[in-house]
């Protein structure tokens, strides 16, 4: 039976359940371990030429899981930080930490002192695991912390000798990629992944409703808060997106998935990580999918099924020829999301692949997927498409009474993805996920009567620089503490590479303040992405009539 009140059900591949069940699964920990038990012989993760098989990634796991439980003081509920590339140790110590009982907050690499002990502070983390690439902004700001346990390991550390131990000397001595750093009491990851005794672990008896990851997204209060995401919603948007596989020609066991997002991001943590983990799925992890020559290079090396990517990477690759040279005859399934799918990009995917570019919506918030387009879509239609099984999706006004279809108004989510809250922000919480469940996304929409969703315009004043969320007020609180700052506005405006950019436009209290000297001042204090790549002055900020910078007329200046 049909729900007239969700006229996307109607639009469903004829595979895709309306409605899906976790009966089966404790937490994402018995989710794991029931997919290396059944695939234990399929290779699961390759990376920089070296592939781990399930058989092999459980016993690793293990063995980080009982170190943690017979060598720390961590116990179940301690966060613990993993600040790392895509490499072959973060899939072991992301499962490893849970088959602790501990909670992942997962750290962006390349943020800065100043975002990197925001993040372990607001937390509470009480270890951290990091590539030694990074370590130093680790050694600057742990004692202002609670982080009792360092564990720092190096890019090569788990390639094998002598592969391994080559790349790790050209990266610290010909690329001098390591800067100096001291981490006295740190231990090295891979003396615990070869010496340590498993004997002594012991399941934590996870609940489904116990917290997996604290994933951190910013705020319009300027303020990264950590969406807590639970065991629940973890396992519930694996098998909604698995289900909504069920359209495509997956085989268990066969499918080989690209994985150039960072695994740190949400979307690459659930699609690629967890998800294609239930298929018994090969995971090809690319650690720098900036070198675009490298990347098509290392893909020409295998039969690729599956795809993941943002509208700037699927670009980026589109102008590289070695990529368009590429056998695509195994390719069935491309995922774009984190932002917005251009059609000249989708258009020329499809004819350089012969396969479709399908957009999907989600946040950090919803685990993260919330809207997918049928993968068997023939071509890209320019929404975020359907709201997937047991998800629900409506349109509301500023009111909150739910408009119908073609009128435009908020979008909000409401299902098993959903987070439980903001960490520590009740306030924040309240704002955001209203008494009867509904998530305001902060996006306005408009729903056609097919029941897919499309994008129009964005309520909240974020940014979106190649998938990643930049705050406004998070730029203006930086700039405001430069001595020569009277007042600053951030704005995002378009770009054809990365979908939008950083612009702050600034009053001057040092006339003789410069561009380069802003510049200097976030390169210090914030990670790339969030960068203003263009700085105006001007004598006044447009205000409302309480003081509020209008940040709508701000674009109108651009």
């Amino acid at each position: 039976m049909i729900d007239n009140n969700k006229p996307w059900l109607n639009s469903y591949p004829d595979k895709v359940p309306q409605e899906i069940s976790i009966d089966n699964y404790g937490s994402l920990v018995d989710m794991y371990r029931k997919s290396v038990d059944e695939f234990s012989d399929r290779p699961a993760y390759t990376n920089l030429g070296k592939t781990i098989t399930y058989a092999e990634l459980d016993q690793l796991t293990l063995k980080f899981a009982a170190w943690i439980q017979n060598h720390t003081s961590l116990v179940k509920g301690d966060r613990i930080a993993v600040m790392m590339p895509n490499l072959l140790q973060y899939p072991v110590i992301v499962f490893g930490a849970l088959r602790a009982g501990l909670v992942v907050v997962n750290t962006n690499p390349l943020y800065t002192d100043r975002e990197v002990k925001h993040q372990l502070q607001d937390s509470g983390a009480k270890a951290i695991v990091v590539v030694e690439a990074f370590a130093h902004t680790v050694a600057d700001v742990v004692n202002d912390t609670e982080v009792e346990v360092v564990v720092t390991t190096r890019f090569g550390d788990m390639l094998g000798f002598p592969k391994g131990a080559l790349v790790n000397f050209v990266i610290r001595k010909i690329k001098k990629m390591v800067p100096p750093f001291s981490l006295p009491g740190s231990h090295g990851l891979k003396d615990i992944l070869t010496k340590t005794d498993t004997s002594g672990y012991k399941d934590p008896q996870l609940e489904i409703d116990d917290l997996a990851f604290l994933q951190y997204t910013g705020g319009t209060t300027g303020v990264a808060k950590g969406a807590m995401l639970t065991h629940r919603n973890m396992v519930s948007n694996a098998l909604q997106a698995l289900a909504w596989l069920s359209a495509v020609d997956v085989k268990k066991g066969q499918e080989l998935i690209v994985t150039a997002l960072p695994l740190y991001h949400i979307f690459a943590l659930t699609a690629n990580c967890m998800v294609f983990m239930l298929l018994g799925a090969q995971n090809l992890l690319i650690t720098n999918p900036r070198d675009i020559p490298g990347f098509a290079k290392e893909l020409g090396k295998y039969k690729f099924t599956a795809f993941t990517g943002v509208n700037t990477l699927f670009n980026a690759l589109l102008n590289n020829e070695q990529f368009r040279s590429l056998d695509f005859s195994p390719l069935k399934i491309v995922l774009g999301g984190g932002m917005a799918v251009q059609k000249a990009v989708a258009d020329e995917w499809k004819e350089v692949t012969g396969t479709t570019l399908v957009e999907a919506y989600g946040l950090t918030e919803t685990s993260p997927a919330a809207c997918i387009n049928p993968l068997d879509l023939a071509e890209y239609n320019g929404a975020i498409g359907l709201p997937i099984s047991s998800t629900d999706a409506c349109i509301q006004d500023p009111e909150g009474q739910q408009l119908a279809v073609g009128e435009e108004g908020e979008l909000c989510i409401r299902g098993p993805q959903v987070m439980k809250g903001y960490w520590q922000r009740e306030e924040a919480t309240a704002k955001t996920i209203d008494k009867d469940g509904w998530l305001h996304t902060g996006d306005i929409a408009v729903m056609n009567d097919q029941g897919f969703f499309k994008i129009v315009d964005r309520l909240k004043d974020m940014i979106l620089v190649s998938g990643f969320n930049v705050y406004p007020n998070e730029i203006e609180s930086v700039i405001a503490q430069m001595p020569g700052v009277l007042e600053v506005g951030a704005i995002g405006i378009p770009d054809e590479h990365s979908g939008e950019v950083v612009k702050v436009v600034i009053t001057r209290k040092d006339p003789d303040l410069t561009e380069e000297q802003v510049l200097a001042h976030c390169k210090e204090n914030l990670t790339g992405y969030k960068r203003p790549k263009i700085v105006t002055f001007v004598d006044e900020l447009p205000k409302t009539n309480v003081g509020k910078i209008l940040r709508r007329e701000l674009r109108d200046m651009s």
